[in-house]
């Protein structure tokens, strides 16, 4: 239900209610900015609210305190407002033989589901910690209460069991035997490594990585089924072992889409291993002889990652296009381009537009690459980021049947 909010002259934070806007000081930058109260606990003796900075990203989404809030510009939330004051006089009203019993039941089995509901919206993990790497979480993820409750979450790097504290961890090490994913691994160049992990065979693995994948990616939908699913975890490797950089998901019946979800680890964004994943993706594409694209709609920052990586594949086959001698001139289809690069026709399509290169000419569609973009484009290439060599490929496609409990090869 939409509602209108009014100005609110607030003298004290404790006026304060869940649905109020106002102005916040972002603990990152020390900006202020305009942002909703989702949720208020106190602590100590200290009110905290949960606050969404409006036109920003969940994964801003935090807790403050009074000190960070801007009272002079409270707008309160007037529908949500009268919905309370509505409910509180209907729960004082008094039935000539109604069940209290009963009823106050129904009431707490109400108040208990808003109140899962409203967790849901709510970061719930403050950090947790993997292998040598402490990191903040950017969204909610359904770990046990009991985890939640603690200040960090400790999570094997090798099977990735999550524990209550640093010496449970200990004791877990001396245990576990694994030094790299429970799964076959696929493709080593160097440092870097791909392990394909069967969602059935390795079921509590893979509902551990979705737990921790979860905690980093908002739109991500958890299944208690994993038996449809692969894994493929991208690892690097070092004396320790081989330890986990982010990884991919596919439905193993899954026609054209070569990728269910995907992610790098917070501590290794930035530097090209999100392009290796989508690479390494169509690689298992070009292996299978068909097109693939990614599950839509994809994120924000899987969409700006597919963009990059679509429009340097596609430049790369216009630039080394050859002419064609008899008409002097390049001749290309969208699905010639499709069949050279493994990218579905729709998305080499969306990136033409995108880039703005496809124009429509004496009728019929023509591709315009100017000067100044392949320049850019060689200067990009030249930089050093890691690519997929096919060469080092050590896999061979399966054909699923019907139950997904066994495959064959091709």
């Amino acid at each position: 239900m939409s509602y209108k909010p009014t100005s609110f002259v607030c003298d004290s934070t404790s006026q304060l209610v869940e649905g109020c806007t106002l102005s916040v000081r972002m603990q990152k930058t020390g900006l202020w900015k305009r942002a909703e109260i989702l949720s208020i606990k106190t602590e100590g003796g200290k009110r905290q609210y949960y606050v969404h900075f409006l036109d920003f990203n969940k994964r801003l989404d935090d807790w403050v305190g009074d000190d960070d809030l801007n009272l002079s510009s409270v707008r309160f939330p007037r529908n949500r407002h009268r919905q309370r004051m509505e409910l509180s006089k209907e729960s004082r009203k008094k039935l000539p033989d109604e069940d209290h019993t009963v009823s106050d039941e129904i009431t707490k089995s109400q108040q208990s589901q808003l109140k899962q509901k409203s967790v849901h919206e709510i970061k719930n993990v403050q950090w947790i910690e993997l292998g040598r790497h402490r990191i903040k979480p950017w969204y909610f993820s359904p770990y046990p209460q009991v985890m939640c409750a603690q200040p960090c979450i400790y999570l094997c790097e090798w099977c990735l069991k999550y524990v209550l504290s640093a010496t449970c961890l200990g004791r877990h090490l001396m245990k576990c035997n694994l030094r790299h994913p429970p799964g076959e691994e696929i493709y080593r160049k160097n440092t870097i490594s791909f392990f394909e992990i069967d969602g059935r065979r390795s079921r509590t693995y893979a509902q551990n990585l979705c737990l921790l994948s979860k905690l980093f990616l908002d739109e991500k939908t958890l299944y208690n089924d994993m038996d449809p699913f692969l894994f493929y975890i991208m690892t690097v490797f070092d004396s320790r072992g081989f330890h986990i950089v982010g990884y991919f998901s596919k439905e193993k019946m899954s026609g054209e889409n070569n990728l269910a979800c995907v992610l790098t680890l917070p501590p290794y964004q930035r530097l090209g291993y999100g392009r290796l994943l989508i690479e390494f993706s169509y690689a298992l594409s070009k292996c299978e002889g068909k097109t693939g694209s990614p599950e839509k709609p994809l994120s924000d920052l899987g969409l700006l990652s597919y963009r990059s990586f679509w429009a340097q594949a596609i430049l790369d086959v216009l630039i080394n296009q050859k002419y064609n001698d008899s008409e002097n001139k390049i001749t290309i289809s969208i699905n010639d381009i499709s069949e050279k690069t493994a990218i579905s026709p729709e998305d080499v399509a969306s990136t033409l537009k995108h880039l703005n290169i496809i124009m429509y000419y004496k009728s019929r569609y023509i591709v315009c690459v100017k000067g100044d973009m392949v320049k850019n484009h060689l200067k990009t290439k030249t930089k050093p980021q890691f690519r997929i060599d096919a060469d080092c490929l050590r896999w061979v496609p399966k054909e699923w049947n019907g139950t997904l409990g066994k495959a064959t090869r091709h």
